[in-house]
């Protein structure tokens, strides 16, 4: 049984995150500089069924009490897609239980590659979308044939005039000197990345 102190954590993060993201400052994607308006909301990956339902309650909160539409695209419901509209789905399927481990998932990294294929598909979806703000979530289920760190960077010019918030279930680790490593499940560090904002360091 999770321990009350952090339900009341994640009730206040719940809090925080809906004044930022209702922020005219937020959503007018000022005080950045020159960075892109990429956030990220690191979260214990324990809570996981909690965070969904935190994210479902802020993004009807948004659209109920302010008309701020939020459109979420799930990885991992992405990639099923992708690979349906390629004709190759059940062929991964058949091939999973008889192949090995790495062949398999190299199989799946050459299908599903950010650059070639899952940055082109966002892009599509947000531009037949009317929205203000982007959730990308299923960061977990999809490792580890897609890594956190290279769908970032190959958003960058993809999701550049809305702001973004990727749930990731770990730590986002910001270091001014070492760089900004991402730490899914709390243990598998990801390569340094460093242009994304911790949303819960944000001012509303």
């Amino acid at each position: 049984m999770r321990a009350v102190h952090s339900r009341t954590t994640l009730t206040q993060q719940e809090e925080h995150l809906f004044r930022v993201l209702s922020s005219e400052r937020f959503l007018k994607m000022e005080g950045l500089g020159n960075e892109v308006a990429h956030f990220i909301y690191d979260y214990d990956p324990a809570w996981a069924l909690d965070v969904a339902q935190a994210k479902k309650r802020i993004k009807t909160k948004l659209d109920t009490d302010l008309g701020i539409e939020v459109l979420e695209i799930n990885l991992y419901d992405l990639c099923v897609a992708l690979l349906k509209e390629r004709n190759v789905w059940d062929r991964v399927l058949a091939a999973e239980p008889t192949m090995d481990k790495p062949d398999f998932l190299k199989m799946l990294q050459n299908m599903l590659d950010p650059q070639i294929h899952l940055a082109p598909a966002i892009k599509a979806r947000i531009e037949a979308e009317s929205f203000q703000i982007l959730f990308l979530t299923g960061i977990g289920e999809v490792f580890p044939f897609i890594r956190s760190h290279t769908v970032l960077n190959n958003l960058q010019t993809v999701v550049s005039d809305k702001p973004m918030l990727m749930f990731f279930p770990g730590r986002y680790e910001v270091s001014a000197t070492q760089g900004s490593s991402l730490v899914l499940f709390g243990q598998l560090k990801d390569d340094s990345f460093y242009r994304a904002k911790r949303i819960l360091d944000q001012e509303a």
